[in-house]
């Protein structure tokens, strides 16, 4: 190995030759893993391999290199940033089930192969889309791929470096291309003898899933294995290992900023557009049941991933000198505390995240290349078409296998060409920057009926040409067609047009300016472009199957498309990609095809289907329009699909309308219900307290008119005492059944009056001068108080003179008071006449305000004489004349007030001339 001052000699930290042999060792037990699954998927008894739990260790691809080494790197250089990488997939797999359980099921129902084979077979099978989004994922990939190899040979580089431990950690390395070269090629060997194993790229990886799914468990062990060592061996303690962690490490002002959530978002869309991700996540899936459990689970691994990596950076920042790199504290720490155990199993976890992402990444690519660039051009330049099915098999194979070697070869050229400018430290993010392209097409697919190819090729080759122009290009600092100049000052000296301030937006990280940026053209030339232009009649049905996957199935293409074709050169197609032995499958199942001469619509979208499921969406119809006579989309069938969309919208709509109405009409009868209830109950009450008051003046006059019946011989003070209690036991009666009758005619009919204009205080007085004998009698000082005058209200003046006598009355009656006073006043407030009574007694409890206005009620136990009707009667009399009657809020004694809407007075210009005089 060298170093950057070409010093050697020393004994180094482990021998290279050991390093070198437990790699093989283990690449040997990826072999065995993935060669038994292999075998046991063919002989039908690999279930545990598409087991959920397989499932989900193998989604932790996403945990490269880069997260292994560079998060802690990351906490180390930015603090709690590192965490966004994280998040954002944590918010898609729990926050976004919706979207992400409905991507996985079009690309299941529909045997989608990759991205691109979604995208494209989402807007009409377009070939060209399909080239560009390969296109597209290759230049986003390649630097990805670099960074990993990258790591893998500064991680050999360190752990073999011939030196002393705390030296090694200030080596300037010097990119070592030699070993790069031998990892790339083991493996582009590795990814083509388990990725590319036949041409059915839908059949389910499982010897590779299975070898990614340990290395999955590999890098967990070893980061938990280094993290547990610094905390609780090298510190001592969770606490010891944080208690000097800079204040800039864990600053809470750098959370929650523009960054962060442009981290978060572009972490979240990686998740999913990343090629190897859509491969793990939606192409390898089998079943809900896998993305069920992969939605808690995934979360779980990559918080028990990241749990550990403040501890190590704290650490690494304490213990190693200022100018250790920080992306490598995960090896240089126990190498610097000579624990070579512990470092070789962090260089594994590394070497383990690296190659799970290049060989996953790898296949995927080379699936993409193959179906819609190699394959259309073959099928479009060569006569692939008309050779026979080894031809066709073998030239696919072959093509999948050269795009793995080109891939791995375009990625240590990367490696090679940018390693020494230093472009590779922001590299994944500038990635994931670049896998957002795909966002808005992917998202617009599956819910925007509208959305047309066009929109969508428009706004991803604009967001990918901003993001090259913005992000990409500018990382190589001058090694690659951008110089730094044009960074600087913008082209021809146009700083309006500088890739860091583009259109005078200044003050951004460069990260979240590109993002921007190339997202806003992006989402706005993909709504804009296809609300211009209309989607084709084969579009138009595939956003149907698509966008309503949980509501029909692929049959439903079947009903739609009009087409016809030999039958005889339907099958040789079938031959010539699916193999004999599968041809004969699908025939078998059309019951038409051993007669007829023509295959039928299903069975053309039959071969269709198989045949993209082995070379893409777009070249299966390629190959089946060459043998198709007539094609047509039955428009009538789209506007019926349509219509019933529709209808099931409008069903849905109206469904929730009425649900709403019910749930309305359910409380208005609980309300009544409950307002029955008491009506009910006060009926009860009624006809109870009736009976009582009714029973004691009527026992009363029965006992004493015994009393005088029998005996004959009482003298003559007696009788007239005892007539005289019958008497007023009567005209207690009669009182009681006038105010009954009242009620009844107030709560039916209302009162039978003839409204005219009055003066109340001609009524006031009236009452007053009624009272003034009960009151001489009870020895209450009756007092007139302030009064207003020249006033007119609405109303009857006999009623408001009852009403006013019955309060007043009241007033006499229930003052306990030493000395008792009732004053009677009244004034105008504003457009109100309002008279009230006021006495000087104990005043009416809180609780009974409301209650003394009810019919048979009584303020306090000692107001247990009359029927308890005379305010009710009031409120009655008042509430027809258009006022109310209520108390007022004095804090001594009880006030009753009147308030009387007022009228105009006579002679003013605004009396009423319709209104009779009173």
């Amino acid at each position: 190995m060298r170093r950057a001052d070409g010093q050697g000699g020393a004994e180094p930290m482990l021998q290279a030759n050991l390093v070198i042999t437990v790699c093989l060792l283990y690449v040997a037990v990826l072999f065995t893993v993935a060669f038994i699954c292999d075998r046991q998927a063919r002989a039908g008894r690999a279930r545990w391999s598409a087991s959920p739990l397989i499932y989900t260790l193998s989604i932790s691809v996403y945990c490269t290199s880069w997260t292994f080494f560079g998060a802690v790197g990351s906490a180390a250089r930015s603090g709690l940033e590192f965490a966004t990488i994280y998040i954002g997939p944590t918010i898609v797999f729990t926050g976004w089930w919706v979207f992400l359980r409905k991507l996985v099921t079009v690309g299941r129902v529909h045997n989608t192969t990759s991205i691109a084979d979604l995208i494209s077979a989402r807007f009409g099978k377009n070939p060209a889309l399909g080239a560009v989004v390969t296109l597209v994922a290759l230049v986003v990939t390649t630097p990805y791929i670099a960074l990993q190899l990258q790591a893998l040979t500064a991680s050999f580089q360190v752990i073999t470096f011939p030196a002393g431990a705390v030296t090694a950690t200030k080596i300037d390395l010097v990119p070592d291309y030699w070993s790069g070269a031998w990892v790339a090629l083991g493996l582009a060997v590795f990814s083509i003898m388990f990725g590319v194993r036949n041409i059915d790229v839908n059949e389910r990886h499982h010897g590779v899933i299975a070898a990614i799914a340990l290395e999955a468990v590999v890098k967990l062990v070893a980061l938990l294995a280094v993290g547990l060592w610094v905390v609780f061996w090298l510190a001592g303690s969770p606490a010891a290992a944080l208690a000097d962690a800079p204040v800039s490490l864990t600053n809470p002002q750098q959370t929650f900023g523009v960054r962060w959530v442009t981290l978060c978002i572009l972490s979240g869309a990686a998740i999913i557009c990343l090629p190897r991700q859509f491969q793990v996540t939606v192409v390898e899936n089998s079943n809900e049941r896998q993305l069920r459990t992969a939605s808690w689970l995934f979360p779980l691994y990559l918080f028990v991933f990241c749990l550990l990596v403040l501890p190590i950076a704290v650490t690494g920042l304490n213990r190693l000198p200022p100018d250790a790199n920080p992306d490598l504290y995960v090896l240089t720490l126990p190498l610097d505390a000579g624990q070579d155990v512990i470092a070789l199993m962090a260089f594994i976890g590394g070497f383990s995240s690296a190659t799970s992402m290049v060989i996953v990444s790898s296949i995927a690519l080379s699936t993409m290349i193959s179906n819609h660039i190699v394959t259309p051009l073959a099928l479009r330049f060569s006569s692939l078409s008309d050779a026979n099915a080894e031809t066709v098999r073998s030239f696919i194979l072959g093509s999948r296998r050269a795009s793995i070697l080109f891939i791995i070869l375009l990625g240590f050229l990367y490696f090679r060409l940018a390693a020494t400018a230093g472009a590779l430290a922001d590299i994944g993010l500038i990635s994931f920057c670049g896998a957002a392209q795909f966002l808005p097409a992917l998202v617009g697919g599956l819910y925007w009926r509208r959305a047309t190819h066009k929109g969508a090729l428009a706004g991803m080759i604009a967001g990918f040409l901003v993001w090259a122009y913005m992000l990409f290009l500018p990382s190589f600092q001058d090694h690659f067609l951008i110089s730094t100049a044009l960074v600087q000052n913008g082209p021809f000296g146009w700083a309006w047009l500088k890739p860091r301030t583009l259109f005078g937006l200044s003050g951004l990280d460069p990260l979240v300016h590109a993002a921007f940026w190339s997202l806003f053209v992006n989402t706005a030339l993909f709504v804009v472009v296809s609300m211009m232009t209309e989607p084709t009649p084969l579009a138009r049905l595939q956003s149907a199957l698509f966008i309503d996957v949980f509501r029909r199935r692929t049959e439903s293409e079947q009903r739609v498309l009009r087409r016809t074709a030999p039958i005889t050169e339907l099958r040789q197609i079938a031959d010539r990609v699916l193999g004999p032995a599968e041809t004969v499958q699908i025939f078998v199942r059309d019951r038409r095809a051993g007669r007829a001469t023509v295959a039928s619509d299903e069975l053309i979208t039959a071969v269709e289907q198989r045949l993209a499921a082995h070379i893409g969406a777009a070249s299966a119809r390629t190959m089946i329009s060459r043998i198709v006579s007539s094609e047509t989309i039955s428009v009538e069938e789209l506007k019926r699909l349509a219509g019933e969309t529709e209808r099931i919208r409008a069903y849905s709509a109206e469904l929730e309308r009425k649900s709403q109405q019910i749930e309305s009409t359910a409380a208005e009868l609980a309300r009544a219900n409950a307002r029955l209830r008491e009506v009910d109950k006060q009926k009860d009450d009624f006809l109870s307290q009736i009976s009582h008051e009714l029973r004691t003046p009527m026992a009363s006059i029965r006992s004493f008119s015994d009393i005088l019946l029998e005996n004959q011989d009482l003298d003559e003070a007696k009788k007239l005492r005892f007539l005289g209690i019958i008497q007023n036991e009567s005209l207690r009666l009669t009182r009681l059944l006038d105010g009954i009758l009242d009620m009844n005619l107030l709560e039916t009919r209302g009162l039978s009056w003839s409204p005219g204009l009055l003066d109340p205080e001609m009524a006031l007085d009236q009452a007053i001068e009624s009272c003034e004998a009960l009151a001489l009698r009870s020895g209450v000082v009756l007092k007139r108080g302030t009064r207003t005058r020249d006033v007119l209200i609405l109303g009857d003046r006999d009623k408001l003179a009852q009403v006013m006598v019955n309060l007043i009355a009241n007033a006499i009656k229930y003052n306990t008071d030493p000395t008792p006073q009732v004053v009677v006043s009244s004034r105008v407030r504003g457009d109100i006449y309002e008279a009230s009574v006021r006495d000087n007694g104990r005043g009416v409890p809180e609780e009974d305000r409301e209650r003394i206005f009810e019919k048979f009620a009584r303020g306090s136990a000692h107001q247990q004489t009359g029927a308890g009707l005379g305010l009710a009667i009031s409120r009655q009399i008042v509430e027809s004349f258009g006022g109310r009657l209520g108390l007022g809020t004095g804090r001594s004694g009880a006030e009753f007030v009147v308030s009387l809407p007022l009228q105009p007075l006579p002679g003013t210009g605004r009396e009423r001339a319709d209104l009779p005089k009173a």
